[in-house]
């Protein structure tokens, strides 16, 4: 097992170099295709600045080349691994149903074990050819694309935002359009609208009919430029940084009028003592003077911005103070049970979190038994998620230092981050 040793900076860098949009690549990498096999290959293309080089962009990448160099036969289908990439899997199992072909999708074995059955029967409402190789609701998925009627469809928006938008980004290629009905709570809705957003700058007529049903008319898309801006998601460990340490650094091309749902980082490290300030240019952070540990509970509902939980969570802890954080149902089918996995590992630290309803995490250092502010630091598991690595990286400010595992993982979303994390030689 692969390992790295984090030390307590003690310099911090003047810029951040963050990687682009996982989220905004995927959705213009997939609605880009769709539009140019409207086109063909006379047609003007799709021209696509600044796309993530990480390892979810990539299989979608990979993915798309060997939809657009498969030719039929009557040979066995081509294998689409996507490995660890979930966003990949449900995008991807949309795309090829309304593609010429036949494929089998497929992924890591913990992908394997993740439900997918709400988008394959969306999918196969609307006459989809989809089978499941092996387990009934979970990959690897055989799928026979074709065209699709469309219509009206309703499906649960309280699981994953990424099959609604997996859905939304197709109904431009469909016969009828797409009337989609979401039904109980809708999580993640920030995700939907950047869906939306990446749609009609493609030229896909969509909109929120009320707020439940999207309404997509059959529309094609046209070819189009697109530049994607660089990642909040990204930008969340930077906070954490200067929420732990102080002063201040500076990240290009974050912008205020973002289409990310995770912008809201800036206002969720106000009371942590961060400040945002906007340039032409990108964001610059810096800790403001401020006892954040006599404050009020941090209390967030973080339903529509699930991805930012593991940060404010090790944040909160590392510098002793309470939380109590709603909305997080989703995480127990991401990369891994998140809410388990942090439990596990702050516990290790001397963390006793606490868990409620599968959907929330709470956290008050004055009722913690366990909580041990000298806790020796043992070496952190990351249970194959990115999130888990870089959120726990800067447990080496209040602990000296700290030992991640399988750090590579990093390269799901972020492949650079430990190139510009901040550590002197030792």
């Amino acid at each position: 097992m692969s390992s790295k040793t984090l030390y307590k900076p003690t310099r911090l860098p003047d810029v951040i170099h963050l990687p682009a949009s996982k989220s905004i690549s995927n959705r213009a990498l997939i609605i880009s295709a769709l539009a140019q096999r409207n086109i063909g290959s006379e047609g003007p293309e799709c021209r696509l600045d600044n796309i993530s080089d990480c390892d979810d962009s990539k299989v979608v990448v990979r993915a798309l080349a060997q939809n657009k160099n498969n030719v039929a036969s009557e040979g066995a289908p081509p294998v689409v691994d996507i490995m660890a990439a979930g966003t990949a899997m449900r995008f991807l199992t949309a795309y090829f149903a309304v593609n010429e072909g036949t494929y089998i999708l497929t992924g890591t074995e913990r992908m394997r074990h993740r439900p997918i059955a709400i988008l394959v029967d969306a999918l196969r409402s609307m006459g989809a050819n989809i089978e499941y190789e092996c387990e009934e609701g979970f990959p690897p998925l055989r799928i026979k694309g074709g065209s699709l009627q469309g219509g009206e469809v309703r499906i649960s928006g309280q699981v994953s935002s990424q099959y609604v938008s997996a859905l939304m980004m197709i109904g431009p290629t469909m016969r009828d359009g797409l009337k989609l009905c979401l039904e109980g709570n809708i999580v993640s809705r920030p995700y939907i609208d950047m869906t939306i957003s990446l749609m009609r700058a493609f030229g896909a007529d969509v909109e929120w009919a009320d707020e439940r049903t999207v309404r997509v008319s059959p529309k094609p898309y046209k070819p189009t430029s697109y530049g994607v801006e660089s990642d909040w998601s990204a930008a969340s460990y930077w906070y954490e940084l200067i929420a732990l340490t102080g002063g201040e650094l500076f990240m290009p091309r974050l912008y205020r009028n973002s289409v990310q749902g995770d912008s809201k980082v800036r206002e969720f490290f106000e009371p942590l003592g961060v400040k945002t300030v906007f340039t032409a240019e990108g964001a610059r952070i810096c800790k403001e003077n401020c006892d954040v540990s006599k404050q009020e509970t941090l209390a967030l509902n973080l339903v529509e911005q699930p991805d930012l939980a593991q940060t404010l969570v090790c944040t909160c802890a590392f510098m002793g103070k309470a939380f109590y954080f709603t909305g997080l149902q989703s995480l127990k089918i991401k990369e891994t049970d998140r809410i388990k996995a942090l439990r596990t590992e702050l516990y290790k630290l001397g963390y006793n979190v606490q868990e409620k309803d599968d959907s929330v995490l709470s956290w008050d250092p004055s009722q913690d038994d366990a909580y041990k502010k000298n806790a020796e630091s043992p070496a952190i598991d990351t249970y194959d998620d990115h999130r888990m690595a870089m959120s726990f990286a800067y447990a080496c400010v209040p602990f000296g230092k700290i030992t991640i595992n399988n750090p590579e993982v990093v390269s799901k979303s972020y492949p650079t981050f430990w190139d510009e994390f901040p550590q002197d030689e030792k």
